[in-house]
């Protein structure tokens, strides 16, 4: 009798354990706004404070060769929440969402949208599309920040660029309640606390570093009054081709330059990188205290990178190595214990966010989802990948990433070629090259084949990029 007992009692608790682990995994999805790689956990500046970001990079698969679809917020967040490159779907530049018409999108389903018509409830704080309104089809529930008071700014510790707002790089005064972020972060951290009957996809877009580099002077005072400046060469762009050249925004490093600004911009933007990893930290202290901390998937990336300087660059909207390259990491708390310190380098594309989620929940991704399951790098980092990196930006414009090379050509043939394992700042432009021509052969077979046109209803013409369709902005 007392065996029939145990065997019943351990029938039961096998039966619990399976029907737990066989439960789809909860997706906290976290999106950040112009992250670089200047964090700690991939070493892009000296000085930076991360500490959130690098523990989860410690617990989780850190991606630290990893790179957008496109160096700017639409076409990247377009690219990974629909799951198909600009050069498919001909999203290439910026758009107002709302103003598409139905045929644009509705071959598509949005990341959000494929979990919710997948049984999970679906929620979203900040930044995730660029421009679309919440949709019921997408959200359970969308949390649209409250207004605050306005921003009071410490005037003799920041900069300001003429009389812009998108152009100020000072210290805030106010409470962190005030701050976008803090509020979204908050709304993450309640629904993690709450009692959730189905799986659920939280995402929580986190919006700083984007312009302007405006945060809580706390976090200005965790640097220096004079921070490190990224490495430069003189005349970077002597190499570069026409079109990348026209990529650069020259204008915006001369008036740095010319207001002897460089250093208050990248203290600002230290200082926003670090208030978003704080806003980061809650909701992973959040999870951690609450009841998914073992059924839970964290996947967190950053649209794009961002330059300081480098060739005379600022911003994003160029298709070099602090532009394309993003934080990424990917942390599945249901395979806890793992081991520490796990990194992919080989060279990865966010277009295959989409379908390893889906992977992950077992759940199978739509027809016309590009990119490749992520999977095989979770379980073993050194797994081989199907193929490189490609990045976009306009039409013709393409870049190729893989562990060692960047092989880029424009629209008009102009090339770059750089060796990463000797040139990590691309200063030396390699592609007249002969003894190179094998490397940007191979290189070059992942070009597309096949371009969609650009896609002209709801775009913000500013936004056209250096490409043969850079004649609708001049005809408009």
């Amino acid at each position: 009798m007392k065996r029939f007992f145990l065997i019943c009692v351990c029938c039961v608790v096998v039966a619990s354990y399976a029907d737990e682990t066989s439960r789809p995994p909860n997706i906290l999805f976290i999106a950040i706004d112009d992250m670089n790689d200047w964090t700690g956990f991939l070493g892009g500046h000296p000085q930076v404070q991360t500490p959130n970001l690098d523990r989860l990079a410690r617990r989780g698969v850190n991606f630290t060769n990893a790179h957008c679809s496109a160096p700017g917020c639409s076409p990247s967040r377009n690219a990974l929440l629909y799951g198909v490159e600009p050069f498919h779907s001909g999203l290439y530049a910026f758009y107002d969402q709302d103003q598409f018409p139905e045929q644009v999108l509705d071959r598509y389903v949005s990341l959000p949208e494929f979990f919710k018509k997948n049984g999970y409830e679906t929620f979203g704080s900040g930044k995730i599309h660029h421009r679309r309104e919440p949709t019921p089809q997408e959200w359970t529930e969308f949390f649209t920040p409250p207004k605050t008071d306005p921003f009071r700014f410490d005037e003799t510790d920041g900069y300001r660029q003429g009389k812009s707002g998108k152009m100020n790089f000072s210290p805030t005064l106010n409470p962190f309640e005030d701050h976008t972020d803090w509020q979204n972060a908050t709304f993450g951290v309640d629904v993690l606390s709450r009692k959730h009957d189905k799986p659920f996809f939280l995402a929580v877009g986190i919006i700083k570093p984007h312009l302007p580099f405006i945060c809580p002077k706390q976090f200005f005072d965790l640097y220096p009054a004079e921070v490190d400046p990224p490495r430069i060469k003189e005349n970077d762009l002597n190499d570069v081709p026409k079109v990348g050249k026209a990529m650069a925004k020259i204008g915006d490093d001369r008036r740095f330059k010319k207001d002897e600004a460089w250093n208050k911009v990248r203290r600002a933007y230290l200082a926003c990188i670090s208030w978003a990893d704080y806003n980061i930290g809650r909701l992973i202290d959040a999870l951690e205290a609450g009841p998914y901390a073992d059924s839970t998937v964290i996947v967190l990336w950053s649209d794009h990178g961002f330059a300081l300087g480098e060739k005379n660059h600022f911003r994003k909207f160029a298709l070099w190595e602090e532009t394309t390259r993003t934080p990424f990491i990917i942390l599945d708390l249901r395979d806890q214990p793992a081991p520490e310190g796990r990194t992919v380098s080989n060279a990865v594309s966010l277009i295959n966010i989409y379908r390893t989620l889906a992977d992950l929940a077992g759940l199978k991704a739509p027809e016309t989802i590009a990119g490749t399951s992520l999977v095989p790098q979770l379980n073993n980092p050194d797994a081989p990948l199907v193929q490189p990196a490609v990045c976009t930006w306009g039409r013709g414009n393409y870049t190729v990433r893989d562990r060692d090379w960047r092989y880029t050509r424009y629209y008009d043939d102009g090339e770059e070629l750089y060796d990463h394992r000797k040139d990590p700042d691309e200063w030396t432009n390699l592609a007249a090259n002969p003894e190179y021509a094998s490397v940007k052969e191979r290189l070059a077979r992942f070009l597309p084949e096949r371009e969609a046109p650009l896609i002209e209803e709801g775009i913000e013409t500013w936004s056209v990029p250096f490409s043969a369709d850079r004649l609708l902005e001049q005809k408009k």
